[in-house]
């Protein structure tokens, strides 16, 4: 990485007091003991448990800070909401409960370097996945989904570990209009159709069982049909590609 250079990692999180801790700690320890300058900023997307309490009293280290509102809004909200209070010039989207690693986490940021965007995927061949078969069912249905739909190329949208170059990332940003559940996928179909260069990397990787409720199926599918709408017939994105004038804003004002 070029000197000088500073990591912005975000963690959004909603309902994870049991997993924050962690997830902070084993951070924190990863990239500092690698020597890069660097921050943490964990967004309390409306949590209705401890998570905000316990939070802050995991962030003992001038490097890490927690910032939040009340009302639930959705990882991509809570993603927007933080990049605002950031000053990165690589920007991390890593999950708050602590699931998801990076085999190699230097990798990803030595991969910028020639890249746009790299991204975990849990279909690397090098990637090592560990998960009860009803989730891995579902994550490969929705990924076939993704892809008939959108038409995008890559293997994995999911996969909560993704780092940008900042100012790309901002470029996908100011097309974006989904907060919620395909948040992820909107976000490659934007990167993919301004022919940014991202880079899939392995994981390592173990789910849980718990599942995705009906409620929650129902939005993707509400969202992805959005997004193919404004994509295929619209062609809202394509349209807007070059209004260089646009600035993103955060959905909940500081």
């Amino acid at each position: 990485m070029v000197m000088g250079m500073k990591i912005t990692i975000l963690m959004p999180a909603f309902n994870e007091e049991r997993h924050i801790t962690q997830g902070i700690k084993g951070i924190v320890n990863l990239v500092s003991n690698l020597g890069y300058d660097y921050e943490v900023i964990i967004i309390d997307d409306g949590s209705t448990d401890n998570t905000r309490n316990v939070a802050e009293k995991v962030a003992n280290n001038p490097h890490i800070q927690v910032i939040g509102y009340k009302q639930n809004r959705g990882k991509g909200n809570a993603i927007m909401y933080g990049l605002q209070h950031s000053k990165g010039d690589y920007v991390i989207f890593w999950d708050s409960d602590w699931e998801i690693e990076p085999l190699e986490f230097e990798d990803y940021i030595i991969a910028l370097e020639h890249a746009d965007i790299v991204i975990g995927s849990k279909r690397h061949p090098e990637s090592l996945v560990e998960t009860p078969f009803i989730r891995k069912f579902l994550s490969y249905g929705f990924n076939l989904l993704i892809r008939l739909a959108l038409g995008i190329k890559i293997t994995d949208t999911q996969t909560g570990f993704k780092v940008f170059r900042r100012e790309r990332l901002e470029q996908i940003i100011n097309l974006m209009s989904v907060t919620r559940y395909a948040f992820d996928a909107e976000l490659l179909v934007i990167a993919e159709l301004l022919k940014m260069k991202i880079i899939e990397l392995p994981v390592e990787i173990h789910l849980s069982a718990r599942l995705i409720g009906t409620n929650h199926i129902l939005r993707i599918l509400f969202d992805m049909v959005g997004i193919a709408y404004r994509l295929r017939i619209l062609r809202w994105y394509q349209k807007n590609l070059n209004n260089k004038s646009a600035s993103y804003k955060p959905l909940i004002r500081v």
